[in-house]
């Protein structure tokens, strides 16, 4: 019988504080060090706190000033570059490198509510109005969509000028460098364009992207009764491209008020499925939804305008979800016969928070607030 490992703070705390503690260095001259900058940082974190609220919740913690001032003397550039190590220093030994991965690719936006300067107009993003406002900092994620292994592997600031092959670019040759393989990529209707489908196709990338019902052609495509593939060319004043589309039929039965048929069509390319495979494949997609929320459950909160300082805090988020899958990888999967399963229920995404908020309360000491009220 394998012996019973009891799963404690200082556990956990090394799957978050130990990455950053690894790729970002801050030069800091007196007693303050990265370990306790770092740590009132993740402290934010678990309490949605910012810098200045933080302040109240603990007494061992770097005063206001000392810790804007360290926190500026990270680079963008450096997160940029680093961004995939820190993601993934807890998770990688977890993943299979020799299994073909789906990946998905997708835009989260933090709604952003200051002013705009030279020094982040390129990283404010206008959009449709969201919590009454339409200017954000927006952030382009790659994550794995497979059961049980939903990491985030890197993740971008969105700049203005920079063209989705562009990012495009980027993750695939991130996928490269850390030896893992592509099944299939997954991407959303802001993908489908003839410059990303040409890419794509130029460099075997084998994916799947919802059709856009623009024309009389595609809408006629995309009226039938029986699950099928069709051919559609895409022109644009820069050439065509031809484009394999599948179409999944399913019954609405009464779904938003609707009846019929329903014809889910996809654009594909590098995978021979029937097309039932393909929306389901696509449909995993959607589990990055819940990454988006989890990371909100996490991200220290500012008014800065600082695209660094935003950045930073968007990548501790996304860390927190990897470490706590890592976890459950490693520790919660169940012993038996055929495919591995996880005990996701034995430890859920609140307990990972409450146990790194008690090592942050052993470390930072926490203040005892009585309120009164007369």
């Amino acid at each position: 019988m394998l012996p019973r490992l009891e799963l404690t703070p200082t556990h956990c705390i090394k799957t978050v504080l130990q990455p950053l503690l690894d790729n970002i260095h801050i030069p800091i001259n007196g007693s303050l060090n990265c370990k306790d900058l770092f740590a009132s940082v993740l402290g934010m974190a678990t309490w949605n706190r910012s810098i200045h609220s933080i302040k109240k919740q603990y007494h061992k913690i770097p005063c206001e000033t000392s810790m804007r001032y360290h926190l500026q003397k990270i680079e963008l550039d450096q997160l940029i570059e680093h961004n995939t190590k820190i993601l993934l220093q807890s998770s990688l030994e977890t993943l299979k490198q020799k299994k073909k991965h789906d990946f998905a690719i997708d835009y989260t936006n933090d709604p952003y509510y200051g002013g705009i300067d030279d020094s982040n107009n390129r990283y404010v993003i206008r959009g449709q109005a969201k919590k009454s406002t339409n200017s954000f900092y927006s952030y382009i994620s790659l994550c794995i969509i497979d059961k049980d292994e939903r990491v985030t592997i890197s993740v971008l600031p969105v700049k203005k000028g920079n063209s989705k092959t562009d990012y495009l670019k980027y993750f695939i040759d991130q996928i490269k460098q850390i030896k893992l393989k592509i099944n299939v990529l997954c991407l959303d209707r802001e993908f489908y364009s003839r410059e990303v489908f040409s890419f794509l196709q130029e460099n075997e990338v084998a994916h799947i992207v919802p059709v856009v019902k623009m024309g009389k052609k595609l809408k006629n495509i995309l009226d039938g009764t029986k699950k099928r593939y069709d051919t559609y060319t895409m022109n644009s004043t820069k050439g065509k491209v031809e484009l394999d589309i599948a179409i999944d039929v399913k019954y609405r039965k009464g779904k938003r008020g609707k009846n019929g048929c329903e014809n889910l069509g996809f654009v594909v390319y590098g995978i021979d499925w029937d097309p039932r495979k393909v929306s389901d494949t696509y449909r995993k997609r959607f589990a990055i939804e819940s990454s988006y929320r989890m990371r909100n459950v996490v991200k220290p909160k500012t008014c800065s305008k600082d695209p660094m300082l935003r950045y930073f805090y968007a990548l501790i988020s996304f860390l927190f979800k990897n470490a706590w899958v890592s976890i459950q990888r490693m520790h919660f999967m169940k012993v038996k016969r055929g495919p591995k399963t996880i005990e996701s229920d034995m430890f859920r995404f609140d307990m990972f928070v409450h146990l790194i908020v008690e090592w942050v309360r052993r470390k930072l000491k926490a203040r005892l607030i009585v309120k009164c009220f007369r």
